[in-house]
């Protein structure tokens, strides 16, 4: 089957889509993102990456597109082109070709681009190392001071991504003036003594949406959630740690920089709040 992408109002075949390598997407990482994660064909958690990406748009002085029930109708439509059951779609704005590289932003302003995908993952809520856990190794924080827009801006992420895997880890913490900022594409937690522990909202770290209803959700069933930075050495000593997002929704974290968390497997706390996580989210998905 043809993968079928959405690119500025038109359905295509994916070879057929084509993006201006003028466009400042390209050139300057100029655009921002979104990934909402399709469960048995229907949309988690999109109210909130609809009001992530309107913010990040406007952090960046550009327009929305489209309205929110455009943009549900969009999704919607591309994962029935696709037949997506499991997976997520990806989307993408741009400031658009501003018809040659420039530094400054296009005057009067030009179309955006607008790109969408979708990405088949059967199975996406069965991820066998929600049973296994995650190592990860602290790296230090080399990114550009708005962490809380989600820009296209990814290359650090992914270096350290890298670095990671060839340390024989599955990811990697950003560490700042001493404290956890958050993973490459994650938020991240530490549980001490029953203490639900990841640091609060500011431009050092990307407003997660599923770091949002997890809270949320923790909440409603009687757990302490405390919103302060912790340490690389306070998350080698805790109880349990994990990492959230679109794509992993709650998945434990097991070993961080060599050292083993508790017996080294899933915690308690971490399992509920997944379990937690898919029951709800999958209430109201849409």
């Amino acid at each position: 089957m043809t993968r079928i992408v959405h690119l500025n109002g038109d359905w295509l075949p994916e070879a057929e889509a084509k993006v201006s390598v003028f466009d400042r997407g390209f050139l300057m990482g100029d655009g921002v993102y979104e990934v909402t994660s399709v469960l048995g064909g229907k949309l988690i958690d999109f109210e909130g990456h609809c009001r992530r990406l309107d913010r990040s748009l406007k952090e960046l002085g550009m327009p929305n597109p489209h309205t929110d029930d455009e943009w549900l109708a969009l999704h919607h439509e591309i994962v029935r082109l696709n037949d997506i059951g499991d997976g997520s779609i990806y989307l993408q704005v741009t400031r658009g070709n501003g018809g040659d590289r420039d530094f400054m932003y296009p005057n009067p302003p030009v179309p955006q681009t607008v790109v969408m995908f979708t990405q088949s993952k059967p199975g996406l809520a069965q991820n066998p190392q929600a049973t296994t856990g995650l190592k990860v190794i602290s790296l230090p924080e080399m990114r550009w001071h708005r962490r809380d827009i989600k820009t296209v801006q990814l290359l650090y992420p992914s270096m350290c991504k890298m670095a990671a895997k060839a340390a024989g880890a599955d990811d990697a913490w950003f560490v700042e003036d001493g404290a956890v900022t958050e993973g490459t594409s994650n938020n991240a937690w530490i549980v001490k003594d029953g203490k639900i522990i990841t640091r609060q909202l500011s431009n050092d770290l990307l407003h997660g949406i599923t770091r949002a209803s997890v809270i949320r959700f923790a909440k409603e069933a009687q757990m302490e959630i405390i919103e302060r930075p912790f340490t690389i050495e306070e998350a080698q000593a805790a109880d349990e740690a994990f990492i959230t997002s679109a794509g992993v929704f709650v998945m434990p974290v097991v070993e961080i920089d060599g050292k083993k968390l508790g017996d080294g497997k899933p915690g308690r706390v971490a399992t509920r709040l997944r379990e937690l996580y898919l029951d709800e989210s999958l209430k109201a998905a849409m």
